[in-house]
């Protein structure tokens, strides 16, 4: 499947500064050709990310598939000593952007008691937000691949994030039986603390509070924008689950 999201610059605009190029951590850009901006790994980039454009002076940036309303600031919205290109520090303060990111939804019993706790509370908080001037933006992202979950710097399932922070401030995890089904590997996922206590789908308190001290500043949330390297755990889960594709019995022998 083609890309359907990255920069597309405006040559006869472009100044050539080299700010979007130096400021990228996903490596998009090719440094080679620095200062000007040549996209050479569209594929890098992470869907609805609009950090190089919020940092181009001349407004120079836009981006292959948007649909999000976003406009170039020219320079208007510059955040100079932000170290995050991913919007979880350029994004308006006014927009609050959740997103669900997850192995499975059609057999993991976490991921999808997890998605229909995740539904009910953004049902209640959405309103509630709107009324107070927040603009809220709900996406749902499968980690259907190894190369979508480096991508989204995947650390484990199933993960909630808002504007570009975890709402869990460490990863805890057990063996999840439903995964390691789908993969043929013993695979574990995420399990949520709240209260001194561990559930496997979490409860809509725990949700609702985290989603809304992120927004309001009231945890120290985690970046997701730090260096990566896909945990060995889910390399083993893409791994199994590829092998297991690719085996002509369907997977029934592994």
């Amino acid at each position: 499947m083609a890309k359907k999201w990255y920069p597309v610059i405006d040559y006869l605009t472009c100044v050539e500064c080299g700010t979007c190029v130096a400021k990228c951590p996903h490596g998009v850009y090719d440094t080679t050709k620095a200062p000007s901006p040549v996209v050479k790994n569209p594929e890098l980039c992470v869907d609805h990310c609009h950090g190089c454009g919020n940092r181009c002076s001349v407004g120079a940036i836009t981006y292959l598939g948007e649909d999000t309303g976003w406009t170039p600031p020219n320079g208007e919205q510059l955040v100079e000593e932000s170290c995050c290109s991913c919007g979880c520090e350029t994004a308006s303060e006014k927009k609050i952007v959740v997103e669900y990111l997850y192995l499975d939804l059609e057999t993991c019993d976490r991921c999808i008691g997890t998605d229909n706790v995740l539904d009910e509370v953004m049902m209640t908080l959405t309103p509630a937000l709107s009324i107070a001037g927040f603009e809220v933006e709900y996406n749902k992202i499968e980690m259907k691949t190894a190369e979508i979950a480096g991508q989204y710097k995947f650390l484990s399932s199933p993960t909630i994030r808002v504007n570009g922070h975890d709402i869990c401030q460490s990863v805890a995890e057990n063996s999840c039986g439903c995964c390691s089904d789908i993969s043929g590997t013993d695979v574990n996922c995420r399990v949520f603390e709240y209260n001194g206590e561990p559930y496997e789908v979490p409860p809509k308190e725990m949700l609702a509070e985290a989603i809304l001290n992120t927004v309001f500043g009231q945890i120290e949330a985690d970046c997701s924008c730090r260096e990566y390297e896909l945990p060995e755990n889910l390399q083993e889960f893409y791994a199994g689950k590829k092998n297991k594709s690719s085996c002509s019995c369907g997977g029934n022998c592994c």
